[in-house]
């Protein structure tokens, strides 16, 4: 059975993590951060945390990919 039933209630207090390569997720609060996250310093109820990311989260391309598109621009736009 799906936990999205529309009778169910998410009380779990979540928190921001973010990854080496400036990517965002949610994560239970309780728990210990999975390999390669770490805290970007804001928790709370799901949609709290979601909003967040919706709004610090602006471009979605890794950060390695956004560097060698930097690189690449600089080069053919000298």
């Amino acid at each position: 059975m799906s936990s999205a039933t529309p009778d169910h209630t998410d009380d779990t207090l979540y928190k921001v993590v973010v990854n080496h390569e400036e990517q965002y997720s949610i994560w239970p609060a309780d728990r210990e951060n999975p390999l390669g996250w770490n805290d970007a310093g804001k928790s709370g109820k799901k949609e709290e945390c979601l909003a967040y990311i919706q709004e610090v989260w602006t471009d979605m391309r890794p950060l390695s990919l956004r560097k060698k598109m930097e690189e690449l621009n600089r080069k053919n736009n000298p």
